[in-house]
């Protein structure tokens, strides 16, 4: 069986006299979506954390496997190297988005392109057709204001994959979105990670959400009680 996308370990994280998680495993398979839902103060979102190279856990590890390079212990790695990281293969899109709102939609998503040293005029191009593929063509010089809540995650979804991200980290991606919208949003996010033969890891506290991905995973108290794939 192929090595695990991102593997977790015994994570342990506390904040002060609050443990946020307890010896957590967690083991996410190439290809799959993860639902993490768990109560507020549960520990679910420094879980998702942990896993991005966001936050370093007190013990424990986390080893992300490439689909073509050496497995890399992000626990192991020093602040600049696991912000590398982040920039060049994971993705991520947030319940607000994060999005730059001077810059309009075809520049918030050429700028991760940029940032890593692409040139201008390539990451552009890129991010046009991210943007057309996800239903947002004619839309690209709209600065972020300009566009519905739903556009705006369209524009952080393209944001997350233009660079190839491996994995995408979305934390309560429809927290703001009404039920329609939600479902919109979530067709695009699955469309663009599962779809494609990347991975998604999610947490959400929406069942409806969690319903769309392969398996669900719940997290209280800083520990996983159980998980229940989908049907």
């Amino acid at each position: 069986m192929n090595a695990p996308v991102i593997h977790a370990q015994s994570l342990t994280k506390a904040f002060g006299a609050t443990t946020a998680l307890a010896g957590v495993d967690l083991a996410v398979q190439r290809g799959e979506s993860v639902a993490i839902m768990g109560a507020s103060g549960s520990g679910k979102t420094t879980l998702l954390h942990v896993l991005a190279g966001i936050t370093t856990p007190d013990a424990g590890r986390v080893v992300f496997t490439p689909a073509s390079a050496p497995a890399t212990e992000i626990t192991g790695l020093g602040e600049s190297a696991r912000s590398r990281l982040r920039r060049e293969s994971f993705g991520f899109v947030f319940q607000q988005g994060l999005l730059i709102p001077e810059l309009t939609a075809i520049e918030n998503v050429a700028l991760a392109l940029m940032i890593n040293g692409t040139p201008r005029k390539a990451s552009i191009e890129r991010a046009a057709g991210w943007l057309a593929s996800l239903g947002l063509a004619g839309m690209e010089d709209r600065r972020i204001g300009e566009l519905s809540g739903g556009q705006a995650q369209r524009v952080a979804i393209a944001r997350a994959q233009v660079t190839g991200a491996e994995i995408v980290f979305a934390d309560e991606p429809t927290g703001a979105l009404d039920s329609h919208t939600s479902a919109e949003v979530m067709d695009a996010l699955l469309w663009s990670t599962t779809g494609q033969g990347r991975t998604l890891v999610v947490v959400t506290h929406d069942a409806t959400v969690a319903a769309r991905c392969s398996r669900t995973v719940h997290v209280k108290d800083g520990r996983i009680t159980n998980a229940e794939v989908a049907a």
